[in-house]
Formats: structure tokens, sequence, C-alpha cells
């Protein structure tokens, strides 16, 4: 079965909430129970000392009863958690004990009881509070802090007259606390269900968190990827996928767009490239089969109009026919250049001297159209390796068609060189005429395609695509309805040596 990517993040998020959170709570239960214990010692301690300071002049004069009576006393404060009060000699004997019947009783110092200040097999004179308590269970199953504190000897204890005690005796007994620990229990109940049940909710908030994040930044996301591709798979590219966001997923759906937008650009050159090359081999075929016929109608119409000179009628049908001939056979040499055109003599070629050039050449029919050309070209051009008369016809074909793009009316042009992207040079033919419109500029590199009606072939831009393909080159447009038209001319200024595909033209 198909296991999600946002499952396994889900899965792998909450376990690691939960073994963190889980550690957190049982730090913190771990913490707060030796917090409670601790606290539960010093008041036991305290007791102790209560209970010494409150016995001492009865042990000092050795008044037994008020011994007893106050240590049952005590004792006797089961509310208050104090189960039971002992003392004991050095020997383990229970000399006093709020319980009567363990009086005279005695323990065995390796006991739990007496292990603290007999280890080793010797008494200490001094411990630490920790050293000197214990946790244990009752018979009744529930837990007893047993408490410790020796009874030093002391000066007025060996010097009495009731009783003496040796100077070099430094321990005459210990004092035994046994406080209930019930509270302490239920205490820390109460906390481990708050601490688990804030975890609990903790992991599940987390989790939740994680289900709406991952329905949010990875589903969607992955869900509109996964139809977008399979709308390219499909052959839609159209597709596009909604950014939202400035995360990783939004970046690829950013990539994604740009993939399908420039597969898109490349699918129309290709067909366009593949409609160009399939009526480039049906030109040459039809240029071939026309080329002869009209050479002989050319040739025999020539001889008849210098037979008839005598017959101005005639001599005007015959005028026609050759003028019409000379026209058909300027197409055909124009469907030959499209459909099987030289290979460029490669040379180092400056193209500002084209460029200068090229503008002596139409320089007549631009003054007679009333169109002002100016040139911005830049001075530090590198040559490349080009041919110079090709890329001529290219710039003259370029600047006529912006000529009679700017009409009767009159205009400017203006021809710009500069570095482009990479290394090539550009040239930027810009014309105030009237625009290609919208629905016209993916045709315009067509054969036969013309919006100048009888006064056109359409093979003009054609045939120019068809150099820049050669030269490894790019031509491009950029057009607007009423504001004029941009071609750019771009050439590599090296060679390529790997023979990679040309740049195809890019229409704007």
């Amino acid at each position: 079965m198909r296991t999600r990517i946002g499952t396994r993040l889900i899965l792998g998020a909450g376990l690691t909430t939960a073994v963190v959170i889980g550690g957190m709570a049982f730090t913190v239960i771990r913490s707060h129970t030796a917090q409670l214990l601790a606290e539960r010692t010093r008041s036991a301690d305290q007791l102790s000392e209560t209970i010494k300071s409150s016995t001492h002049f009865d042990m000092l004069e050795n008044r037994r009863d008020n011994l007893h009576r106050q240590i049952r006393s005590v004792g006797g404060l089961q509310g208050q958690g104090i189960r039971k009060v002992r003392v004991f000699n050095k020997e383990g004997r229970i000399m006093f004990s709020s319980a009567s019947e363990e009086i005279g009783t005695s323990l065995d110092t390796r006991g739990e009881a007496c292990y603290a200040c007999h280890q080793e097999g010797r008494p200490l004179d001094r411990l630490e509070i920790n050293a000197r308590a214990r946790v244990f269970r009752a018979p009744d199953g529930s837990r007893m802090l047993g408490l410790i504190a020796p009874i030093p000897n002391e000066p007025s204890c060996s010097t009495a007259d009731c009783h003496a005690h040796s100077s070099k005796q430094s321990l005459l007994g210990v004092l035994d606390v046994n406080v209930s620990l019930a509270e302490v229990d239920r205490e820390i109940s109460r906390s481990r269900m708050v601490i688990l049940s804030s975890a609990i909710l903790a992991i599940l908030a987390g989790s939740l968190m994680l289900w709406w994040l991952n329905r949010r930044l990875v589903v969607r996301p992955v869900a509109a990827l996964v139809e977008g591709t399979r709308r390219v798979s499909e052959g839609d590219l159209s597709a596009t996928i909604p950014v939202n966001g400035r995360h990783e997923l939004s970046q690829l759906a950013r990539a994604f767009n740009d993939m399908t937008s420039n597969l898109a650009d490349t699918h129309r050159q290709l067909a366009q490239a593949d409609k160009l090359a399939s009526v480039g081999r049906l030109a040459a075929g039809i240029a071939h089969e026309i080329n002869n016929p009209l050479t002989g109608v050319l040739s025999y119409a020539s001889l008849l109009r210098k037979r008839m000179e005598h017959d101005a009628s005639a001599c005007e049908d015959l005028d026609v026919i050759v003028r019409e001939t000379v026209r058909c056979r300027g197409i055909i040499r124009g469907l030959l250049d499209f459909a099987r055109p030289a290979a460029p003599a490669r040379k180092p070629m400056d193209l500002n001297d084209v460029i200068r050039r090229s503008v002596s050449v139409v320089m007549t029919q631009l003054s007679l159209h009333q169109v002002d050309l100016s040139l911005g070209l830049a001075p530090d051009l590198p040559t490349v390796q080009a041919d110079a008369n090709q890329i001529e016809q290219v710039v003259v074909n370029l600047l006529l068609n912006a000529a009679d793009a700017i009409g009767e009316a009159g205009g400017h042009i203006r021809a710009t060189t500069r570095l482009g992207p990479g290394d090539t040079i550009e040239l930027l033919l810009q014309d105030s005429g009237h625009g290609i419109p919208a629905e016209d500029l993916p045709r315009i590199f067509e054969p036969f395609f013309t919006t100048k009606g009888n006064h056109g072939t359409g093979l003009g831009l054609a045939v120019s695509w068809g150099i820049m393909e050669a030269h490894g080159g790019a031509l491009e447009v950029q057009s607007e309805l009423g504001q004029g038209t941009c071609f750019t001319l771009r050439l590599p200024t090296h060679p390529d040596p790997e023979g990679r595909k040309p740049i195809l033209p890019t229409i704007t």
C-alpha cells in the first residue's frame, strides 16, 4: 500500500515530539518527586530536632516516664503523618517507642534502619541528612520515610549525677522517626496525572498542527504538482501551478511553471521549424520544376517583344508578360534561397561595417519614403566569424521591411549595436511604423506569409531566419500595434565548436 510523504512526515514528527515531550515529562515528574521527598525529609529532620530538644532535659535527668509520655504523644499524631517514634541505644536496643510493645527489643544493626550508622562495622559520628533517610514500605503496603537522628554524647551527660557516660563515647543512641509518605504519593500521583495530561494534550495539539501544516504546505502543493505533471504529460503545455509562499515547494512550483512555459515556446518553435522544413522541401521541388518553363517563357516573350516593336498594343501585352515572368523568377529565386540556403562562408566580420554598407544600399529608398535613419554603433564591438554578405542581406531586408511598415507618411528608424548576453553581439532595429498585430506575430517567419499584399512575397523574414539559424544566432521581434517594431539580431562572437543546435527565433 502506498504511503504518502505527508503521512510519513507526520508520523516521524509525531513520534519525535512524543519522545521529546515524554522525556521532558519523565524528567519533570522525577524532579518533582525528588523535591517533594526532599521537603518531607527536611520536615522529618526538623521534627527529629524538635523531639531531641524537647526531651533533652528529661534524658539528662533520666526522667523516663516523661520521655515515654512525650514519645507516645508525638507518635500518636497520626493525622499529621507521624507513624512511629523510637529511641535506640548504641547496641540497637529500643529504649523508648511510641509502640510500647517494641520497648526492650533489639534490632539487627545490619538492617536497613541501622545500616547508615553501622556501615563498615562501626558507627559514624556525623551523617548527612540524605544518608540518614530511608524509604520503605509498611506492612499495610504504604510507603514510609524513616529518618534517624544520632544522639551525641555531651559533657553534661558524662558529668551528670544521675547517670554517667564515658567521655570517650561519642554516640549515646539514635532517634528514629517514621512518617507516612501517603500525602507525598498522592501529590506525586496528581502531578503525574497533570503532567501526563499536559503532555498528551501537547502531543495531540502538535499532531493536529502538523496535520494542518502538512495539508497546507505539503499535500496541496504536491497534489497540484502531480496534477500539473499529469496535464503536461497529456500534452497540455498551458498547465500552471499556483505559487503560494516562499518555501521549497513554492520554488518547485515556480520552476515547474517556467519549465512548462519554456516547453511551450520550444514546442511552438519546433513546430514552426518543422513547418519551415516541410515548406522548404516542397518549395525546392516546385522551384526546380517551374524555373525551367519560366526561363523559356521569359526568353520567348523577350524575342517577341523585339519582333513586334511596331505594334504598340502587342508590346504593352508582352511587357506585362515579361514583367510578371521576371517577378515569378524572383519568387522562385527566393524559394531556392530559402529551401537550399548556401552555407555561410565564415570570416572575421565587423558588424558595424556591414550595417554601414547595408545603409548605403537602401539609403535612397529610405529618403524617398521620408524615413530618417539614425545609427548608434558601439565602437568596441568584437569581430565575429560570419558571412558578411548573408548578414548584409538580412540587415537590408529588415531595413526595407521597416520602411514599408512606416509608409508614405514618414518616420524614423534607429539602428543600435551593443554587446549581448554571454559571448554575443546584438543589432537592434527599431522603427516608428504601425506595428504588427498580436495575432500575426507567431506567423511572421512562415514562408509566403505577408501583410504587404501584392507588394511582398512573404519570404524575406523566412530567409533571414534561415541565415541566422545557419550562423547559430537568433532573430527576435517585439512589436505592439501602433507603437512600432523592434527586431533584434544576435550573433555569437565565437563559432560553436560542439555543433549545438542554433537558437530559434523568439517572438514577443
